[in-house]
Order: structure tokens, then C-alpha cells, then sequence
């Protein structure tokens, strides 16, 4: 419903002056974040090691004048690209720049909150934040995006979660994150030679422990590491690789490792 213009004319000035008051200092307080311009070459190199292709959706959290979004429509061709923003100023600026650049039907931008809009279809998802706006978005991350999904930040880190990996260009820090699946219980690994194991496996993050229960006997899984949906371990001097799908894990072809196996989460 729209309120006629000289509704508003009545209010008396000095309730006006403290409405706009108010309004200008929640402006200034939500925008937390300052807009500093990501360099184009640790923009490049963010999507490099992202990874960055054409079957790729990416979300730029604190889009600013829409660099990132841009260069990965513009230069990695990726499926499509978006951009979130608190500053409305930022907001137009970058669909300027798209516009000018002829990306602007895969490159879109939106005003809003980060905290409060859905990003979770993103397969890259890329940051210039603070941080204490990193940590607060970590356990959305780690809940809401998909096993594999790849995450880059310029400047800071993400606190205890581990980068899966760090470069660094023209002294500006670069960490990429994938995020893991989540594999942290009780499994039942199928041999190929027709027997069952009972894995117990312990998680934090991408790092995980893992024991066998082979004829009650515990034996501890060796070099047992995660990388987003890909599982790795040794276990009686045979190598396992496999790609968890929700409650199983299946394998993937491997020179030296075992095939026609399988595991499934015991509830």
C-alpha cells in the first residue's frame, strides 16, 4: 500500500529529523563490511583455484562493484553468477558494469543481507569479508552447501576449519575450503571378496580418524583423508577410494585401489 505524499508532509520536523536519524545510523550500522575493491589479479587467481568452469553457479557474498560475478561469466564461463550486497550504491554499480561488459543475463546482483538470503545452489561460492563475518558464516556453509562445494576468501580465514588450500598474490591471502561431506559414525564396508568390516569413523571438518572392527580385532585406518565427496583410506595394506553419497560410499576407479566394493552408514 503507498502513502500519499502529503501524509508524510505532516509529520512535524522534528519527528522527521529523528525518522531519518534513525534511518541513516541503521544504514551505516548494517553496512559492517567496508567496500574495499578485490585487485583483479587475486580475483583470477581466486577462481583459479576454485576451479572455475562452465557447469558452475557462483554466489559472491559482499559483491561490491561486481568484479568477481563479472570475470567468472566474463573469462570462466561458468553456468551463472550472482552477487549479494548490502550497499545499494554497490548494487547499481555492478549491474553497470555487466551491463557494459554485454554478461549481464548470467551476471546478476541483488541487495540484502547475506545472513538472510539463500545461496545454497552455489557450486563456487567466493568472499571479501571480515573476520567475524567468516566465522558466523561458517556453520551455514558447513550445514547448507553441498558436499564439494568450493569456497574462496581474499584476506581471512575461516578460524579453526583448516584451508584446503592457501596462495598468496601481491601479499593479498587466498584460501580455498571444500566443504566435506559429512561421514562422522558407524559404516558397514562390503569387500569385494564378499566379507563385511564395521568402520567407525570421527570427523572434524575434512579431517578424519577412522578404526576397523575385523574379527573383533580394532585395527586404525591409515592415511584416511577427505576432500569433499572423495574418501580415502588404507585398510590390511589395501587402498580404498570411493565418493560418499549421502549414506553410502561408492568407489572410484583407482590404478592400485580396490574396486567393486562398498560401504553403507549403519543407523
Amino acid at each position: 500500500m503507498s502513502v500519499r505524499p502529503r501524509r508524510v508532509s505532516r509529520l512535524v520536523p522534528g519527528l522527521l529529523l529523528v525518522v531519518q536519524a534513525m534511518f541513516i545510523h541503521g544504514a551505516a550500522q548494517a553496512l559492517d563490511v567496508p567496500y574495499v575493491p578485490t585487485p583483479q589479479s587475486v580475483v583470477d587467481r581466486m577462481l583459479e583455484m576454485a576451479g572455475a568452469n562452465k557447469d558452475d553457479r557462483v554466489v559472491d557474498l559482499g559483491s561490491g562493484d561486481g568484479r568477481i560475478v563479472i570475470s567468472a561469466v566474463r573469462d570462466w564461463n561458468v553456468q551463472s553468477a550472482r552477487g549479494i550486497d548490502l550497499d545499494p550504491e554497490r548494487i547499481r554499480e555492478a549491474r553497470a558494469n555487466a551491463r557494459a561488459e554485454g554478461v549481464e543475463e548470467r551476471a546478476k546482483f541483488e541487495y540484502g543481507d547475506i545472513f538472510l538470503k539463500d545461496f545454497s545452489e552455489a557450486t563456487v561460492l567466493t568472499m571479501y569479508l571480515l573476520p567475524g563475518i567468516n566465522l558466523r558464516l561458517r556453520p551455514v556453509i558447513l550445514e547448507r552447501m553441498a558436499p564439494g562445494t568450493r569456497v574462496v576468501s581474499h584476506a581471512f580465514n575461516m578460524g579453526d576449519w583448516e584451508a584446503d588450500g592457501f596462495d598468496t598474490i601481491e601479499t593479498a591471502n587466498i584460501y580455498l575450503w571444500i566443504v566435506p561431506a559429512q561421514v562422522e559414525g558407524r559404516w558397514q564396508l562390503s569387500t569385494a571378496d564378499g566379507g563385511t568390516v564395521d568402520l567407525s569413523l570421527t570427523q572434524r571438518y575434512q579431517r578424519i580418524d577412522g578404526t576397523a572392527y575385523v574379527e573383533d580385532q580394532a585395527v586404525e585406518l591409515a592415511d584416511a583423508r577427505l576432500r569433499g565427496t572423495e574418501i580415502r583410506f588404507e585398510l590390511d595394506g589395501k587402498r580404498y577410494v570411493g565418493k560418499v553419497q549421502g549414506d553410502s560410499i561408492v568407489p572410484l576407479p583407482d590404478a592400485k585401489g580396490e574396486s567393486n566394493w562398498q560401504a553403507k552408514r549403519v543407523r
